[in-house]
């Protein structure tokens, strides 16, 4: 398909960066609109889910769109989630105890230890686990990106991890499920190897 006729969906609950995504997407030549109800995304070929905040927060302003989000992901249509948004697609997180996530992925957020300084701000590698991951195109193992959090996923599967990063402890930085995939760091915020996970989404056949 056409980069002209590719419909990218950048969901709008609140808690996104949404400016900075849309940047990167018109500089890789792809026009994204925001999505503010679930009705936008009806006829996408690409959800993109950003965020940074509360996981709480954004599940309650998430909610009417969770329907949706698993019908499209279950039809095919490539995901990516970012940052908060890696967060969200599991299903609960020790920072609001009592919220239920997307439960896209089995699995939960847990804070760093007490001992470690948070947010986990700034540039930090990828140790790559899964090359073959068509997110990571073009990307080497110890390659820097940019990350900003106070929590991390832990997945029952961990088949579905194809990059980790450390920061005290490991985590899954990057995430792969067919057409599902999310990263802990923000791309569009990690320069030009950024932008190339970005495109490498953006291209992804199935």
């Amino acid at each position: 398909m056409s980069k002209d006729r590719l419909r990218i969906k950048v969901i709008d609950y609140g808690a996104g960066n949404l400016r900075s995504i849309l940047n990167a997407c018109h500089y890789l030549g792809y026009k994204a609109e925001i999505a503010k109800v679930p009705s936008h995304l009806h006829d996408a070929d690409r959800i993109i889910l950003p965020g940074v905040g509360n996981f709480g927060k954004a599940m309650k302003e998430l909610e009417k769109f969770k329907a949706v989000i698993k019908e499209k992901v279950s039809e095919g249509v490539a995901f990516l989630g970012i940052c908060l948004g890696i967060q969200v697609i599991l299903e609960e997180s020790e920072e609001a105890p009592n919220v239920k996530g997307l439960g896209l992925v089995k699995g939960r957020c847990l804070r760093f230890p007490s001992n470690l300084k948070v947010p986990h701000m700034g540039w930090n590698t990828i140790d790559i686990s899964n090359p073959d991951c068509p997110l990571l195109k073009g990307i080497k193992s110890k390659s820097y990106f940019y990350f900003v959090h106070s929590y991390y996923p832990r997945v029952e599967d961990e088949s579905i991890i194809v990059a980790k990063t450390n920061y005290g402890v490991n985590f899954p930085s990057i995430i792969s499920d067919e057409n599902l995939f999310a990263t802990q760091f923000h791309p569009e915020k990690s320069g030009k190897l950024g932008l190339k996970i970005l495109k490498n989404f953006l291209e992804y056949k199935h």
